[in-house]
């Protein structure tokens, strides 16, 4: 099979007008993916292979999304829709280049993997011309019906078209298929369009290529993988079964998860050893979980690095461009954003830390905000390795609180303050002192309090 060489042509011209929306259809997201990028994922990658994708007019988002995950993907415009080999059609440049084998999906499909292509592609290397993917249907009306002999297909009949006897058939089309290569242009340009819409429709390959006196196969699959998404319900349906998925691979993986119908996870979630993952908990895109670490109830991450042995929550958010260091504690009612805490680092109660680096084994108070926006700009601050931020500080971007200074309670920090400073004196330029003297009077006799 490897020898072989392929193109995947994905058809995503749809307008997807049953969706209510003005975003396309393919784009919507499953599992945090959109559901192109999900079928562009299990098409077949690496040396030999190409990908198309054929989009209707208008439709730059969705060829901009195809280069995104697939930077080798080529694009094609349909600009009439006149049936499914009429769409294929549209990418004959790229079928005309004659790989081993040709494979036709849809960008609507997102349960579909790369272990049915290889299914798919399997009966081309021994000879067949088409291989169709099939499913049994618990309900089959409206869908096209396969009509075997033996173990030949020899033709797909669509509903209103079907006898009544062919409509007792279970065994519906998923609309994908596999065509070899070599033979796959004489086969899509023998399609006509005699047919009440005037269409070219491409189950119509199957009986041409018995014509031929050559073979085409059926490979079954779930009903479940070819679920099409044409409405938001449908959309529903298709997020239940990912995420049923992908808490099985997790589970299957070592992650525990205490409560996993209440756990959402995201198609990219990379997940380490010993991960413990508490109720109702969010993990959007671009997550990656160290081991031991332990999310708490109530929390939401996205796009965020935790290292090992890491704490969150209950009811922390993470951000974008959130890292944390091994160790670092994030506690309740915490929100962090583009920032990076490094090992050791607690910030444990209701603060909020964005547009900062904290060094190592800081302890951020209850109560701490970095103000890092003027209402124009984002500014940055930078915590020192062992620093202490005493409770209900406002440290105004942008400042560096350098490595172990302390600042006292309730201070508000304009100006940078050095190595090993204490923020509390009524006359430093570094603060306008809140309630940061009489803290320092009462609380620590004038001496830096020990760590």
């Amino acid at each position: 099979m490897t020898a072989r060489s392929s193109l995947t042509i994905v058809l995503a011209a749809g307008e997807g007008t049953r969706m209510r929306s003005s975003l396309p259809k393919v784009l919507h997201p499953v599992a945090s993916q959109t559901l192109l990028a999900h079928v562009l994922a299990a098409a077949p990658k690496g040396t030999g292979t190409a990908l198309a994708v054929v989009i209707g007019p208008d439709h730059q988002a969705v060829a901009d999304e195809a280069k995104r995950i697939r930077p080798d993907a080529l694009t094609f415009v349909q600009a009439e829709r006149l049936g499914t080999a009429h769409a294929v059609l549209a990418a004959r440049e790229a079928i005309a280049r004659g790989a081993d084998d040709l494979l036709i999906a849809f960008g609507d499909t997102p349960l579909i993997s790369a272990e049915t292509f290889a299914r798919l592609r399997a009966p081309l290397a021994k000879g067949a011309a088409i291989a169709a993917l099939g499913f049994r249907a618990a309900d089959p009306t409206g869908y096209g019906r396969f009509i075997v002999e033996g173990d030949r297909l020899v033709a797909i009949r669509e509903q209103a078209d079907a006898s009544a006897d062919e409509r007792k058939i279970d065994l519906c089309n998923a609309g994908v298929m596999a065509i070899d290569g070599r033979r796959a242009l004489d086969i899509l340009e023998h399609i006509g369009n005699a047919n009440s819409k005037g269409e070219y429709y491409l189950t119509d390959a199957v009986e041409i290529v018995r014509k031929q006196g050559w073979e085409s196969v059926v490979i079954e699959t779930s009903e479940d993988e070819v679920r099409g998404i044409n409405t938001k319900a449908q959309l529903a349906e298709a997020e239940s079964v990912m995420q049923a998925r992908l808490r099985k691979a997790a589970m299957e993986a070592g992650v525990t998860l205490i409560a996993p119908e209440t756990v959402y996870l995201s198609a990219d979630t990379v997940f380490g050893k010993d991960v413990t993952i508490e109720p109702f908990v969010v993990i959007g895109p671009g997550v990656s979980i160290a081991d031991g670490t332990v999310i708490h109830s109530f929390s939401h991450i996205v796009q965020t690095t935790l290292g090992r042995n890491v704490s969150i929550g209950p009811y922390a958010r993470l951000r974008p461009g959130t890292s944390l260091g091994d160790g670092a504690r994030i506690g309740n009612f915490v929100e962090t954003k583009a920032a990076t805490l490094e090992a050791g680092v607690k910030v444990n109660h209701l603060s909020y830390i964005g547009d900062a680096t904290v060094g190592a084994n800081s302890n951020i108070g209850a109560g701490t905000i970095t103000c890092n926006y003027d209402g124009f700009k984002k500014h940055k601050t930078v915590i020192g390795q062992g620093a202490f931020v005493g409770t209900n500080s406002s440290l105004v971007a942008p400042v560096t609180i350098g490595r172990g200074a302390y600042i006292g309670s309730g201070s508000v920090i304009t100006k940078d303050v050095p190595d090993d400073a204490m923020a509390l004196e009524r006359n430093q330029q570094t603060i306008r002192e809140g309630g940061a003297v009489r803290y320092r009077e009462m609380k620590t006799g004038g001496k830096k309090p020990e760590k």
